[in-house]
């Protein structure tokens, strides 16, 4: 092999890989690539290589990337509910990644930019998004915005499936109308609201207003049970106090036990009519209590209603810009109302605690008076007891006294009861004044003054008929003389003096 024949062969080699070079062709993931010229059908080539004949066959593209098309209403357009409106919408479309997607669109966008392919259905996606404004209202549009979207999406899906693209997202940018009513619609929400809190705010309140009142009365009711317990005590106290008078009163004179039986169930009575009354007037003051409450809670409703009646205007005005200030001031107004009440029902709680336990010192207190006076009670029967006891035996050794002693005692107290006698005798003596006395013979005021030993003889006769013992001898000491001196010294004058004298041999 010669050196022209090296040389032609390595031309030709070289001239084949220059061909294939420049006959070889690989599509990126995001453009799609067309060759057609020898065949009828063209070949399509997504992310991947072949082979075109050059001059014979050619190299078209399509656009597979993401596209974003702005929708915007030329004009204004009715809602269902007769609203006009403006609406602006961002779509993102693609060509179909498919065989079959990217014959449909080398059909409309063959070697177009996104940016050409955007303009191209912009008319189209506007003509979708029109036809669903027209079937909702106003307030869907605003509250549903992804059921509006979404309504768009399936609304142009088909038409866009014609053309070989698929929309991937639709998002509602800005919704406007011309009389305003979308503000209108926000002033009312935020009224709403507002009404709301105000609401809220009224309930905590009456919880509040109510657990106090609940406090209230279980505080009543420990009182009373409380003053129950005192009032028992103390008719029981009184009983037993009953019950040793009755002891008494039955030694000295069952008469008298039985009027202070009936004095006792009377005060008895009494207590009970008493206990009663205050179980009544705690009753009263419950239920008053409670209309309280209803009176406050209308109250707070028509404060409520007039301060919302008076807000409405000014809120309207300035609703769209407070809109979202005026949600969070109701969400701190409302915190603050809920931690209000919890504080409040806390110091309810506590009042309530308070007063339980002071009633339970009243009890305590209550139940010690009545231990002190039950104990002075007893101390008092006791002492009485006593005295009786020391006064039947004082009276049983007085009798023992003048059993043992016999005839010398009663003598004793004869000769003890001789100058009251002599006294008495002599006493109306000695009262008169002045006396006349007429007579005969012998007529003088000596014998007046002889009257006394006259009575006090009858008196001494008297003592010997009935007890048999002679009271002149007596006085005479003939019999007892051992013992006792008697001396009797009777004057004729107007005063009489009786002195007995008792001396111890």
């Amino acid at each position: 092999m010669n050196s022209s024949t090296i040389i032609i062969i390595v031309a030709v080699a070289v001239v084949i890989l220059f061909v294939i070079l420049i006959s070889y062709i690989k599509a990126p993931p995001s453009v799609a690539y067309i060759v057609s010229g020898i065949n009828r059908k063209p070949r399509i080539y997504i992310g991947k290589g072949g082979l075109r004949v050059p001059l014979f066959e050619r190299l078209d593209k399509v656009f597979l990337g993401q596209v974003t098309a702005d929708i915007r209403t030329s004009r204004t357009v009715p809602t269902n509910d007769f609203i006009n409106v403006n609406v602006d919408a961002v779509a993102k479309i693609q060509v179909i990644p498919d065989i079959e997607g990217v014959r449909l669109a080398a059909k409309n966008f063959l070697n177009m930019s996104g940016v050409e392919i955007s303009k191209q259905v912009q008319d189209s996606l506007e003509g979708n998004m029109r036809e669903v404004i027209g079937s909702l209202s106003l307030r869907d549009i605003n509250i549903n915005r992804d059921k509006f979207s979404d309504e768009i999406m399936s609304k142009a899906q088909k038409d866009m499936e014609a053309l070989g693209l698929r929309i991937i997202s639709c998002n509602i940018q800005n919704v406007t109308d011309e009389k305003n009513l979308i503000e209108d619609l926000g002033a009312d929400n935020t009224w709403t609201i507002r009404k709301q809190a105000k609401i809220n705010k009224a309930n905590a309140e009456r919880d509040i207003a109510m657990a106090e009142a609940e406090a209230q009365r279980e505080a009543n009711d420990a009182q009373v049970d409380s003053q129950t317990q005192i009032a028992i005590r103390q008719n029981e106290l009184a009983v037993k106090r009953s019950e040793l008078t009755i002891i008494e009163q039955t030694k000295k004179a069952d008469a008298d036990a039985a009027y202070e039986i009936q004095r006792q169930e009377q005060q008895k009575t009494i207590n009970t009519k008493t206990v009663d009354a205050q179980i009544e007037q705690t009753m009263r003051e419950q239920v008053l209590t409670a209309e309280r409450v209803k009176i406050r809670e209308n109250e707070l409703n028509a404060e409520v209603k007039k301060q919302s009646d008076a807000n409405k205007y000014q809120v309207e005005l300035k609703a769209a810009a407070d809109l979202e200030q005026s949600k969070r001031q109701a969400e701190a107004e409302a915190y603050r109302a809920q931690q209000e009440a919890q504080a409040k029902i806390a110091l309810a709680e506590a009042k309530k605690q308070a007063m339980v336990l002071e009633a339970e010192g009243i009890k305590a207190t209550g139940e010690a008076e009545a231990y002190k006076i039950q104990c002075a009670g007893e101390a008092e029967a006791i002492a009485i007891e006593k005295k009786g006891l020391a006064e039947a035996e004082a009276m049983r050794k007085k009798a023992e006294a003048y059993e043992r002693y016999g005839q010398a005692a009663i003598l004793d107290m004869m000769v003890k009861i001789i100058p009251d006698v002599a006294g008495s005798v002599s006493q109306p003596i000695s009262a008169i004044k002045n006396m006349n006395v007429y007579g005969t013979s012998g007529s003088d005021a000596a014998s007046v003054s002889g009257i006394v030993p006259s009575v006090i003889k009858q008196s001494f006769d008297v003592i010997e008929s009935a007890t048999g013992v002679n009271m002149s001898d007596i006085v005479r000491a003939n019999t007892i003389e051992a013992k006792t001196t008697r001396n009797v010294n009777l004057d004729a004058d107007t005063d009489v003096d009786i002195n007995v004298t008792k001396k111890e041999k």
